[in-house]
């Protein structure tokens, strides 16, 4: 049986979702309930990053983080830092540095460096590995997002 509807408050507009079971994963109700496949299904384990999403500006694995205990906080997904003609600088700067290969990391690791740089406005580059260093990429780009996250460090 449906539980009642979960008010959420999502890339800054309040919707609700109704779910079978208050433990399904914040990641699903992204996906599956609302559309927005910034964040990606990569382990389920909350061990690679690609599901990441800031809830109250933090950087949160949502592929472990169960629906009931988002409450009133604020999620903001990938779709949410920019749009198409109003990028935020850490997205420019991905795609100045051509920071994708295969694109399946980087919704992490643009939603973990954009925590991290809200935190860290002029961050060393071993800051800024050592803050993607649980974020997977198996495709090898990692230059290319250390260099991406300088660049829009320095564009703040």
């Amino acid at each position: 049986m449906p539980t009642k509807p979960i008010p959420l408050h999502v890339n800054g507009k309040l919707t609700r979702v109704t779910v079978d079971d208050p433990d399904t994963p914040l990641l699903y109700v992204l996906r599956d309930n609302l559309g927005l496949h910034g964040p990606r299904f990569g382990c389920g384990l909350g061990q690679c990053g690609a599901c990441t999403v800031h809830i109250d500006g933090n950087a949160v694995r949502s592929c472990v983080t169960p629906i009931s205990s988002v409450g009133k906080k604020k999620i903001v997904t990938l779709e949410g830092l920019g749009w198409a003609g109003k990028l935020a600088p850490i997205q420019e700067a991905f795609i100045a540095e051509q920071a994708a290969q295969c694109g399946y990391c980087i919704n992490g690791m643009i939603m973990e460096a954009a925590a991290f740089l809200a935190h860290n406005k002029k961050p060393s580059e071993a800051q800024i590995k050592q803050a993607l260093a649980d974020n997977l990429c198996r495709c090898g780009t990692h230059l290319r997002i250390v260099r991406a996250v300088k660049r829009a460090a320095a564009s703040a």
